[in-house]
Parts: structure tokens; C-alpha cells; sequence
């Protein structure tokens, strides 16, 4: 059975799209630490990241950074911080949170924010990304 996030990428189930490509997808969490909490997945779908092949890995780390400075620009942060955790869903990926103060803490309250804040921060970061 397909993973949640092979779901997303397919538009079986709807998200806040950040930015695409033929083999990465980025898009909100919707359970978030901080505003513009983002996900960025390979279409590829492997359960542990370290089990993606090198230029996988590699393509999905320089697709992330494209992200994460995009958010650097449309959210206010000190700066977006880097997570792998995997254990969530078991397709690889990347947690990309902009940080207010000097850590991630997953244990943390997580937020609820209105679908139309959501949609204005995926619009924000994405128009960033073409800047």
C-alpha cells in the first residue's frame, strides 16, 4: 500500500504544495512546530533515507536547500533548521522548520492554524522560490 506521502504526491490526498519536480516534492506539515514547517519528500518511495541511492540522497538535499531558503525569506526566523527523524511514515524525508529560538524539540505542542493561514504560507514560500 502506498504511504501517506505517495498518496500526497499522486493528489490522492490534498496538501499545501511548496514546490515540485520530476523527483522531489515539498510541502507543509500540517501538524507543524512553526509556521512554514515544511516536508520535502522524494517521489521515490523508500521507507529509511539512508536507504535512497547517492544521487537520490544528494538531489533531495540540494532540492531541500532550494526550500529552505525560500522559507528563510517568507517566514520570520533566525534561521530553518534541518531534522531527519523516519519514523513517522515510512517514506524517507526531510523536516525543514523555521527556528525561533536554538532548537527542535518534536515533543513540542504542535500548531492548528487555519487552512487559509496554511495556504498563504505554502503561497508565500513558494513565491519565494522563484525570486
Amino acid at each position: 500500500m502506498a504511504s501517506i506521502f505517495t498518496r500526497i504526491i499522486n493528489g490522492e490526498i490534498p496538501c499545501y504544495k511548496i514546490a515540485e519536480d520530476e523527483n522531489y516534492f515539498a510541502f507543509l506539515d500540517i501538524s507543524p512546530l512553526a509556521k512554514g514547517h515544511t516536508l520535502v519528500v522524494p517521489k521515490q518511495e523508500t521507507d529509511y533515507i539512508f536507504d535512497l541511492d547517492n544521487e537520490t540522497l544528494s538531489g533531495m538535499m540540494l532540492f531541500a536547500k532550494r526550500v529552505a531558503c525560500a522559507i528563510d525569506k517568507a517566514v520570520a526566523c533566525k534561521r530553518v533548521g534541518v531534522a531527519v527523524i523516519g519514523l513517522e511514515v515510512p517514506h524517507a524525508h526531510i523536516h525543514l522548520i523555521p527556528l525561533r529560538s536554538d532548537t527542535i524539540n518534536f515533543s513540542s505542542p504542535k500548531l492548528t492554524l487555519p487552512k487559509e493561514e496554511l495556504a498563504e504560507i505554502a503561497n508565500a514560500i513558494a513565491a519565494a522560490l522563484e525570486d
